[in-house]
């Protein structure tokens, strides 16, 4: 492990504002607390799954500072440079959690949070059940989310925006914006709100719009109530796994 590295995962040990619990049998302390106890108010909390570096839980934080925002991922050198900006900035509306997002309802009690952002996650095109939007994952975040909560999808990856399409339809679940072209249709929104939240970019999402490759974004409800099924659909994969990489199956789809 590099300096550097090391240097961030001591920099965050000391932050305040960063989680980095080990799993065992003992309860998270703020599961179902996180509100009342670092927060310090009742604001609806909302989650940045695979939060990289942390733009959308800081831009978003920003932009809404009557929400609270709470980034997750397993890779903390990463989640340093967000948590670093936070802190700098005094934002007191950001946390960080280090850890797997198939263990989160271990952090989060039900029904403690509002939304869920989901910003580039890898499409995982060879199983269904690490797609962050399959309905194994869907489970879980139903465990957490209050009821009717919204998720936010937003991809460079056809296939990954095309697999949420067939599992929201199959599923009905409400959905409530869908485009393939997001700064196209951006430029025609007339809702200020919108065009400020969707127009905030990862450090790789500006790569890949340098590429000419299309963003894509949907948002759509969770109900709690009714089975969740896999929709039985090949999908064309990605002719690309992610920037500078090529895809890792010869096959050309995939359910």
């Amino acid at each position: 492990m590099s300096k550097n590295k090391l240097s961030k995962f001591a920099d965050m040990a000391a932050y305040p504002h960063v989680f980095e619990p080990t799993l065992g049998d003992a309860p998270f302390a703020l599961r179902g607390h996180w509100g009342s106890n670092f927060f310090h108010n009742d604001n609806p909390i909302v989650l940045e799954l695979g939060c990289g570096r942390g733009e959308y839980t800081v831009g978003l934080a920003k932009l809404f500072p009557e929400k609270n925002f709470i980034g997750v991922d397993i890779k903390g050198a990463r989640m340093w440079t967000g948590a670093t900006q936070s802190l700098r900035e005094g934002m007191a509306n950001v946390a960080f959690l280090r850890t797997q997002i198939e263990f989160i309802e271990k952090y989060f009690a039900p029904g403690e949070v509002a939304e869920i952002w989901l910003t580039f996650s890898d499409p995982q095109m060879k199983k269904v059940t690490k797609r962050l939007t399959s309905t194994y994952f869907l489970a879980r975040y139903r465990n957490i989310l209050a009821d009717g909560g919204i998720i936010h999808l937003k991809t460079d990856s056809n296939f990954l925006f095309t697999y949420t399409t067939y599992v929201v339809e199959h599923n009905a679940l409400p959905l409530l914006f869908r485009t393939e072209d997001l700064y196209h249709t951006l430029a025609a929104e007339e809702d200020a709100d919108t065009r400020t939240i969707l127009g905030i970019r990862t450090y790789y999402e500006s790569q890949w719009i340098e590429r000419g490759l299309n963003i894509r974004y949907m948002k759509f409800r969770l109900p709690l109530a009714g089975d969740l099924q896999e929709p039985d659909i090949e999908i064309p994969l990605d002719d690309y796994r992610s920037y500078h990489r090529t895809k890792r199956s010869s096959l050309e789809t995939a359910k």
